[in-house]
């Protein structure tokens, strides 16, 4: 009976952790299903449509901070969940596209990278980035793009929010977990990328990006559509 309570113990903490490229919420997914999407909590559909109009005909960047190696439910992989997602967002719109990297490398061994995301949740940390966007006051439009680590974006995606001055721009914000999902936590992004408005985001499972990637850019295309980005 021990050994029971352990083994339920232990699948709940890793069910808890969105995975390295994934998030462990336990929702199936298949083409026809309806992809997740939010709108902040503080958009009005006025504002919301607003802010349509001004993303057309803007200059695009698709932002995105993605992982390799061992991941949930897909195995070894050598392209990230999000980075097949942000690849079909750019394709779609024309956009730019510009990889989030950490100095500090997470570990390719999947449990191994959930404690370290762990750890950093718990520290509020923020990673330090290899990576910067040079020409970012040339940007009207961000795709922010993540995988959800322990219910939440990733320290990495903090790190660049805070490293740039977002006002007047828009931030798009996806991501890949273990269900067609976001992270619930969209609303914050202003908090952080200061002076930035969100439009409404896309949760799309990593799983089904690795292994039926054209349900995937069937849904985004649709996703692009209703956010007004493209027609």
């Amino acid at each position: 009976m021990k050994k029971l309570f352990i083994a339920i113990l232990s699948l709940g903490v890793m069910m808890l952790f969105a995975a390295c490229g994934n998030t462990m919420e336990n929702s199936s997914s298949s083409s026809s299903q309806k992809v997740a999407m939010a709108t902040p909590a503080s958009s009005s559909g006025s504002a919301q449509a607003a802010a349509q109009e001004k993303v057309q005909g803007k200059t695009i960047l698709v932002a995105y901070f993605s992982r390799t190696g061992d991941n949930y439910a897909v195995g070894n992989i050598s392209k990230g969940n999000t980075h097949i997602v942000a690849d079909m967002i750019a394709e779609a719109t024309g956009a730019d596209t510009f990889e989030i990297k950490t100095v500090n490398t997470y570990p390719e061994n999947y449990k191994e990278c959930t404690e370290v995301a762990k750890k950093e949740l718990a520290d509020n940390a923020r990673p330090e980035l290899a990576t910067k966007v040079e020409n970012m006051k040339d940007y009207d439009v961000i795709f922010l793009g993540y995988p959800i680590w322990w219910s939440d974006m990733p320290m990495a995606i903090y790190s660049f929010m805070e490293s740039y001055d977002f006002k007047g721009k828009t931030i798009i914000p996806f991501c890949t977990s273990a269900g067609d999902v976001l992270t619930g936590k969209e609303s914050s992004i202003p908090k952080y990328a200061k002076g930035a408005k969100v439009l409404q985001g896309i949760g799309i499972e990593g799983k089904r990006a690795q292994e039926n990637p054209d349900s995937v850019r069937f849904d985004v295309q649709q996703w692009l559509i209703k956010i007004g980005i493209v027609k």
